[in-house]
């Protein structure tokens, strides 16, 4: 065989093995993306990563886990849940990219896909979501590190040891994860020219073989991510540091990390004046100096207490402080992560203003009973975002907002903060702390949520020293619900010395019992932790606050004509009363007034001559029925001057003009007059009633202002129609 030939074989063998090791190799370049699989409880800020994937479950929807914001979300929210609700996935499930942000000065919630989000003031961190379909050549992690929300503890002495966890979210294959043979990390001593310290003291107990191989773990688990690498390492130094340590040196160590942030934060030992070898820290890395045989602490036996480990979010990486240059001194506290925002009780979701006697008649003892029921009340009702937020005004001579709706977002902050109020002293002036609620404290700036219903209670020792009237009725108007909790109240000798008789029955929103708690003695006080609580938390009974039931003055304008006659009308005073029946009625709530008209007007009741609804019902069975022509338009002009000029500011003015035939008058210059004054204006035509002058009185016919009746029996299927649209039209207002 000639060398060409040689040649020629080889060269055909090698392309051969190139071409069958091709296809291989083009496999391995493009490895699968592998979706780690998450429960619908999963928090995003519980996750470690600035942006990763994950796989959804289905029916996420269903376990109702809470969701905060709308299209850029709070980390405390579920991912899943946020998913849906952003129209990501459905309900079914799916894969979802999370991508984190800054954190928000505000979140707002929404209805989305039938999920609901609640709004949330603040938070530190934010995320966004979008469809699990990453972009060409990027590979997210297959592994999820979840950071503990809670600290571990490290229990010393000769007891094993326990390191602080970091759960892993394995994905979802069944396939293994590949080994490394990376050995395992030594510790390496840092040299100083500080010579070794000659104590013949016998070194520490080294580490347990658990706790050294949750150590590793923690390492092994960090290796992918630079921040949980730097996280198990910290936490590896502060489990060696705690080992040998006397109580004193565990003290000044990591038992207590509040109390000597710095000191805590750097593992130092406390430096002593006089002493170089006592000012020189101790190392990081490794068993702290041990002191020597006369020092009263080495005779102290091992620690077998708790000692306290930081929770891994709060470790941050940080450069050796011999490396650095840096002196003992100028290094900072560890930040501490800030404590999760409470939700509280979403079955109390109100604005609760405790107005806290301060006067000087009532001496620093029962102040300080009145402190501690305050505080037990923050304790009971469960403060949190979600649910009730809590605040204070102490009165005297004038009120001081001592805590705001918003300073505080959990009972033990507001129960700390109590704890801190100093008796401001004057007198008793209910009505001008009720005047400065009504005025200042429930706004927006002040934490005010408008969604929840505003409650103040008003806590006074035996009487007021001014007039509580007027201040607590433009209070209710405004939608404050009040409530009088009164502490030994006057007795028939004192009642002469009251500025306002009846004042309790003056202020509150319901002479009925609910709104008032009289209390015999300040030692009694307690007791009435429970009842107050149920009571204010009792959404359904807050009946001050605005509502479209119960923030009208309405006005009835009834054709009394020939046509109608006697049956039709007393069918006209049905639907009238039918009407009025879903209203509460009161001089704070809705009140109701009537005309009747032919070719003349009759006021029939002015608004607030009935402030009950028994009695009103009974006023308008007792209309007589009048007979004549039809001037609707006189009547709308009349209705204007009698009920309407009296109206008050805080009420919506609502005019229902009943007819049933054409009007031997001009109706639209009378009309468009009181729709300028402020009046919405509905139009029930029945029979005969012509139809341009229906649309003409209305307010806005498009909105269904306007309604044709075909007989008078029919009126009773119009009474939902209108209390419907009178209730959708107020909710679509914004709110005072």
């Amino acid at each position: 065989m000639t060398r060409a030939s040689l040649t020629v074989i080889c060269l055909a063998l090698f392309l051969s093995c190139a071409c069958w090791a091709k296809p291989n190799g083009a496999k391995n370049k493009k490895p699968k993306q592998v979706v780690p699989a998450i429960e619908c409880d999963v928090r995003a800020g519980k996750i470690s990563l600035p942006e990763f994937i994950v796989k959804c479950p289905a029916h996420c929807k269903e376990t109702k886990q809470q969701v905060y914001g709308t299209s850029i979300y709070a980390s405390i929210s579920s991912i899943c849940n946020a998913a849906i609700h952003s129209g990501v996935i459905t309900n079914a499930g799916g894969k979802v990219i999370v991508r984190k942000m800054a954190g928000q000065n505000v979140y707002k919630g929404s209805n989305s896909y039938g999920v609901r989000s609640l709004s949330l003031p603040k938070w530190r961190e934010s995320f966004v979501v979008s469809v699990g379909k990453p972009k060409k050549g990027v590979i997210y992690p297959s592994t999820l590190d979840y950071v503990p929300s809670r600290p571990t503890y490290v229990k010393t002495g000769h007891k094993e040891a326990k390191a602080p966890a970091v759960t892993t979210v394995l994905p979802a294959t069944t396939a293994p994860e590949p080994t490394t043979t990376t050995p395992e990390p030594t510790t390496t001593t840092i040299a100083t020219t500080t010579p070794a310290p000659t104590s013949t003291t016998p070194p520490p107990p080294p580490t347990t073989t658990k706790a050294r191989a949750a150590v590793h773990k923690v390492r092994d688990a960090g290796s992918s991510h630079p921040y949980l690498a730097s996280v198990a390492a910290a936490n590896s130094r502060q489990s060696q540091s705690s080992q040998g340590k006397s109580p004193s040196q565990v003290f000044r160590g990591s038992a207590y990390p509040n109390r000597f942030p710095q000191r805590a934060s750097a593992g130092l030992r406390r430096p002593e004046a006089g002493s170089a070898a006592r000012r020189q820290p101790s190392s990081p890395v490794g068993p702290a100096p041990r002191s020597s045989d006369s020092d009263p602490i080495r005779k102290t036996p091992l620690d077998t207490t708790h000692t306290r480990v930081e929770p891994v979010d709060a470790w941050k990486p940080e450069a050796n402080l011999y490396e650095s240059g840096f002196s003992v001194r100028e290094q900072e506290p560890a930040p501490r992560a800030p404590e999760p925002v409470s939700q509280g009780d979403p079955n109390c979701k109100v604005d609760l203003a405790f107005l806290m006697d301060g006067s000087w008649s009532i001496g620093k003892r029962r102040f300080k009973i009145q402190k501690d029921f305050l505080a037990e009340v923050a304790q009971v009702i469960n403060v949190g975002v979600a649910g009730p937020m809590m605040g204070i005004i102490q009165y005297g001579d004038d009120p001081v907002t001592e805590i705001s709706l918003k300073s505080y977002s959990s009972s033990r902050e507001v129960k700390s903060a109590v704890d801190k109020i100093v008796q401001k002293g004057g007198l008793s002036n209910v009505g001008k702390a009720l005047t400065y609620i009504n005025r200042q404290y429930f706004s927006d700036a002040n934490g005010n949520r408008g969604g929840a219903p505003n409650v103040a209670v008003v806590l006074v020792d035996g009487w007021p020293t001014d007039k509580v009237e007027e201040a607590s009725r433009l209070a209710r108007e405004s939608g404050i619900n009040i409530f009088f909790v009164t502490i030994e109240g006057p007795d028939d000798n004192e009642k002469q010395n009251l500025v306002e008789a009846n004042f309790v029955d003056k202020a509150v929103c319901r002479t009925n019992g609910f709104f008032s708690l009289p209390v015999s003695s300040w030692f009694a006080l307690r007791k009435a932790v429970q009842p107050l609580v149920k009571r204010v938390c009792d959404t359904d009974r807050l009946v001050c606050s605005k509502t479209c039931l119960n923030a009208n003055d309405i006005a009835f304008v009834i054709d009394g004509s020939s046509s109608v006659g006697t049956g039709n009308f007393r069918t006209v005073l049905q639907f009238v009363a039918n009407v009025t029946r879903e209203f509460e009625i009161s001089d704070t709530d809705t009140r109701v007034g009537a005309v009747q008209y032919t070719y003349e007007q009759r006021l029939e009741f002015a608004f607030g001559q009935y402030n009950h609804k028994n009695e009103l019902l009974n006023a308008i069975k007792r209309i007589n029925y009048w007979s004549g022509g039809t001037s609707t338009g006189a009547a709308i002009t009349y209705a204007a001057e009698q009920l309407f000029s009296k109206s008050k500011p805080n009420k919506r003015k609502i005019m229902i003009v009943i007819t049933d035939g054409r009007s031997y008058d001009d109706v639209r210059a009378p009309a468009l007059a009181v729709h300028r004054q402020g009046v919405i204006a509905y139009s029930i035509g029945i029979a005969w009633a012509a139809q341009d002058e229906l649309e003409y009185i209305a307010t806005d016919p498009d909105k269904e202002h306007s309604f044709f009746v075909d007989e008078f029996d029919n009126l009773y299927k119009f009474v939902p129609k209108i209390i419907h649209n009178i209730c959708q039209e107020f909710n679509s207002q914004p709110r005072n």
